[in-house]
């Protein structure tokens, strides 16, 4: 834990100013009524989510139906609040909420940051080999012109181009027998984990250029995700992290594994061509257990049964809430993450407004996650790209297995969003000021 400073303690203070000056405008201008205005606009948001369940588990007229009241409740909790003058009210109220929740995570993020990756300068490589796919992200290596600036940088750059499937461990593997000390690659996450898998079998670093549609390795590297070519900075100008590589059924992957309804629907071959209409047609046999496999999954002593979706993490995604599925504040951990998502009922579905906190939700970690199923093969997402593994697919994670070769200048790995914990927001606000304390112990 980094040592607390006089901003930390202020945020905790402005924070629980500011939910106390929520809780004082609802009594003060709504009185006693308060209490019913919350029950209605809680139960606005549980049919809300029930609402968005039965659309997501039924098709025709009954997801139809169920969209309409998804978008009635709230749509009638407002009416019911003008109607009652305490519109302005509960506004005021909510701004206030949320005030004080941006004001308690601005004062837990630097309490609960991780340590940074440790960094080692670097030499720049002698003969480097970049991997780069033309089609990744929309055509990004020829928009950004990443195969001439890597040339002209000393690099050999092989294009992934033509009909068929090219072995782009085969060019890996080749490229450092012939005495290439950096594999570098412009694609998405599924082939930049085949070339770290071959980076780090022969211990030579990794280059990640963030030329995919969401790069999320290279987010959680600190990569500038915008413009792709300013990795290759790292050619001249970089330094060196040591990352943890993840295997599952013998594959590697850099981000994660999913099972289940996820899996199960990219196995479509209409899901490339149109995504939404895919989830929409496909998605409600596998939540209500009318299809798709029964898994379990189970690491350590957490054990899982039947949920409809498990996704195994190269180390934990975020812990503050389901928005933080996206980030991972670091990749030296050693461990690997799990998260099982199990909803049966409309109720559980709004439970899952919960967070982590959730019944339908269990997240865990450690270092092997083994995931079995009543089938023999099951259909499993690897770092976004659909396969079909035997069962049981173990998951494990390789601690420091991959040297990753970055530029010393980017803009870093995004803040994490902590868990808004209000007693620990309590007793940071409760801290005395240091020259107030210091005074009081002079006396």
């Amino acid at each position: 834990m980094t040592a607390l400073t006089a901003r930390e303690r202020w945020l905790a203070r402005a924070a629980l100013l500011a939910a106390a000056a929520a809780v004082v405008v609802l009594l003060l201008f709504a009185g006693l009524r308060a209490i019913a205005l919350l029950g209605v606009g809680a139960g606005g948001l549980v049919v809300t989510a029930a609402g968005l369940w039965w659309a997501l588990t039924h098709r025709g007229a009954r997801r139809a139906l169920a969209l309409a009241l998804a978008v009635a409740a709230p749509v009638l909790v407002l009416i019911a609040y003008v109607n009652r003058h305490v519109a302005w009210v509960i506004a005021l109220s909510a701004a206030l909420w949320l005030a004080a929740v941006v004001a308690g995570r601005s004062a837990l993020v630097r309490v609960d940051r991780p340590a940074a990756m440790p960094e080692t300068p670097a030499a720049p490589p002698r003969q480097p080999f970049m991997i780069m796919n033309p089609r990744s992200g929309g055509g990004k290596v020829a928009r950004f012109g990443l195969r001439e600036k890597a040339e002209a940088l000393g690099a050999d750059v092989a294009l992934l181009e033509g009909p068929g499937t090219v072995d782009v461990a085969g060019l890996a593997q080749a490229a450092v027998v012939k005495g290439a000390d950096v594999l570098g690659v412009a694609g998405g996450d599924g082939t930049q984990a085949i070339v770290a898998d071959v980076a780090a079998e022969h211990g030579v670093p990794l280059l990640v250029i963030p030329a995919g549609t969401r790069n999320h390795f290279a987010l959680d590297l600190g990569l500038d995700r915008d413009d792709p070519a300013k990795a290759l900075d790292a050619l001249r100008d970089g330094t060196e992290m040591r990352v943890d590589l993840g295997r599952a059924g013998g594959r590697p992957f850099v981000n994660n594994v999913s099972f289940g309804a996820y899996a199960e629907v990219v196995q479509s071959p209409s899901y490339r061509g149109g995504k939404t209409r895919t989830v929409a047609d496909v998605l409600p046999d596998y939540l209500v257990g009318h299809r798709g496999a029964r898994l379990t999954a189970r690491t350590d002593d957490v054990v899982v049964s039947g949920p409809q979706a498990v996704l195994v993490s190269n180390n934990p995604y975020g812990m503050g809430d389901i928005t933080g599925l996206g980030r991972r504040p670091y990749l030296n951990g050693g461990v690997l993450g799990m998260i099982g998502v199990r909803v049966s009922s409309a109720a559980q579905a709004a439970g899952l407004l919960r967070g982590q906190r959730s019944a339908g939700l269990t997240r865990a970690t450690g270092r092997t996650v083994t995931v079995d199923a009543d089938r023999d093969r099951i259909p499993v997402g690897v770092d976004g790209e659909a396969l079909t593994l035997p069962v049981p697919v173990h998951c494990e994670v390789r601690p420091s297995a991959l040297r990753v070769l970055v530029p010393r200048q980017r803009p870093g790995v995004p803040g994490p969003r902590p868990h808004i914990a209000w007693k620990r927001i309590f007793r940071l606000a409760l801290v005395p000021d240091r020259p107030a304390a210091e005074r009081a112990a002079r006396r």
